[in-house]
This record gives structure tokens, C-alpha cells and sequence, in this order.
């Protein structure tokens, strides 16, 4: 079992017809990621708090279809987190959001992931927005001290972050608990550190997209391994890095993982790659599945 933690929103997407208009698409980091988890065939759990307005229900309608556990998720009265994507020539996505008083920043730490859990993923805006911050920062630490495989993907919304600087401070603070840190390289420059001070500090690995550039890995060992982004008519970039979470972590948790063992890195890049590139293909966060990249 994967979990996955995290925010679950609507994207509003905007489309060409009729001018202005923006379509409602279901969104946010952690839950794009299990969704991809889902579809790719990795058992997963989602672990949130998702509203229970129209949006949370197709949310969760979502999950349920690409086979995702929700056994984890709390329900609550408060609207769903909006965020509106503005998208650039290339098919690059910046985003406003509206968080206040929604749903998932009132999740709380619950009691236990379930039996046979291998792996946990954080990330975005769940780790930005208190109070709900401050629980997956607990679980996060709890399930590391238990030998979980951990995924950190921060994601960086600056529109979200009130204090850069102790927003930087509390990410290096997560570090000791970190299997692999997975980042984008604007991701890497707003936090303005280095990947070596980074796997000094407790990831077996950082790993880096690149967008059209692909992906590149380091190692706690100093091994550097890439993968080419494969060339597809992009329609948005949007989930894209989620869906790379979540190829990671498939290959991964079935492994010894990347401090337990030997990793093939070139083929878990080139499979995280395939599986963006299809995710780019398609308006909004469409991961592929796993028929799709068998070939």
C-alpha cells in the first residue's frame, strides 16, 4: 500500500470556448498523485479531508474509479479548495487559489496508516497551510521513525506561502525524514539551496524535472543518472509532476527502495517520463494508465 497526503481541489480550468469561461476539474498535488497510482495499478491509499459540497463527491468519485482506498479520507461541512490556473504559451500552469476555511486544511493525524503500508507522499499545498500543516508534518515524522519509504514533493506555491523564510526553514526541518526528495527546478530556486546540502541533510535521493529538459536523479552515493523527456504535443502541463510522484513511487515501493538497495534509476526516469509525457497530452490532470505505457 501507497498513501498518499494531501489536498483535494477543483482546478478551474479556462478553455477557448466561450471566451473566459473556466472549466471545474478535479485537482491538487497529492490527489492527482493517487489518482496516478490508481490508474497505473499500485494499490493506494488517498489520506485527506475532503469537503462534502458537489465537488467533494466528484473528488472522491475520482479516486473511487482508479481503484484508490478511502478509507483514510475525513469529510467535512467546509467548501472544496479552488485554484484557478492561468496557462502560458507552452502549457505551463501558474495558479491563485482560494483556501479560506476550506476542507483539507482542517485535517487532523490519524491514529494509523494501514497494515501493510510501505510508502507515504506529501506535498503542495498541505504542508504550506496550518493548521492542517502541522499534521502531515507529524505523520510525515511518525511513519518515517517506522521505516516507511517517504516521498517529498514541495510543489511551491509562493501565493501560499506568507513567509518564505520559515517556510525554508521548516523544509529543510523535513529532510531527516525524507527517502526522496522529488522537486521541480523552480522548485529548487525559490528554496535557493544545493541538492548536495539537501541529501547531507537525509534523502537517499533528489530528483529534478526538468520539463522539456527530463529528469535527472542524485544520490546520497553521487551517482547522476537522466532520462529525455519524450516529445508530445503538449496541451498543459498540469499534474504532470504529480504523475512523476507517482511512477516514482510505484517502482520504488516495490523494491528495496532507495536506501534499502540497489535501484535501476535510468528505468525508473524513463518510466516516469513516458508517464508525464501522456499526462501532458491531455487538458488538465489526466494520468495515464497502465495499458498505456506497456508498450
Amino acid at each position: 500500500m501507497i498513501v498518499v497526503g494531501g489536498e483535494a481541489l477543483i482546478d478551474l480550468v479556462p478553455v477557448a470556448q466561450p471566451p473566459g469561461a473556466l472549466l471545474p476539474r478535479p485537482g491538487g498535488g497529492p490527489y492527482n498523485t493517487a489518482l496516478a497510482l490508481g490508474r497505473l495499478g499500485a494499490r493506494a491509499a488517498f489520506c485527506s479531508r475532503v469537503s462534502a459540497d458537489g465537488f467533494g463527491e466528484s473528488l472522491l468519485a475520482g479516486l473511487r474509479a482508479a481503484g484508490v482506498d478511502l478509507s483514510l479520507v475525513q469529510r467535512g461541512p467546509e467548501p472544496t479548495t479552488l485554484a484557478v490556473p492561468s496557462l502560458a504559451p507552452d502549457g505551463s500552469a501558474a495558479y491563485e487559489f482560494y483556501v479560506e476555511g476550506t476542507a483539507d486544511r482542517l485535517f487532523t493525524l490519524p491514529e494509523a496508516l494501514p497494515a501493510g503500508t510501505r510508502a507515504l507522499a506529501l506535498g503542495t499545498c498541505s504542508l504550506a497551510l496550518e493548521p492542517g500543516a502541522s499534521a502531515y508534518e507529524a505523520l510525515l515524522r511518525r511513519e518515517s521513525g517506522r521505516g516507511l519509504l517517504t516521498l517529498l514533493d514541495p510543489n511551491i506555491r509562493p501565493a501560499l506561502i506568507a513567509d518564505p523564510a520559515a517556510y525554508r526553514a521548516r523544509f529543510l526541518g523535513w529532510l531527516p525524514y525524507v527517502s526522496v526528495l522529488k522537486l521541480s527546478e523552480e522548485d529548487a530556486r525559490w528554496l535557493g539551496g544545493r541538492v548536495s546540502d539537501w541529501l547531507a541533510a537525509g534523502p537517499a535521493a533528489v530528483v529534478l524535472t526538468r520539463g522539456a529538459q527530463g529528469l535527472v536523479v542524485r544520490t546520497r552515493e553521487g551517482d547522476e543518472y537522466t532520462a529525455a523527456a519524450r516529445p508530445v504535443r503538449v496541451a498543459d502541463t498540469i499534474g504532470a509532476g504529480d504523475t512523476v510522484n507517482a511512477a516514482l513511487l510505484h517502482r520504488l515501493s516495490g523494491s528495496a527502495g532507495p536506501a534499502g538497495g540497489p535501484v535501476d534509476w535510468p528505468g525508473v526516469l524513463a518510466y516516469a517520463a513516458h508517464a508525464a509525457a501522456l499526462t501532458c497530452t491531455r487538458a488538465g490532470a489526466e494520468p495515464p494508465y497502465a495499458a498505456e505505457l506497456s508498450g
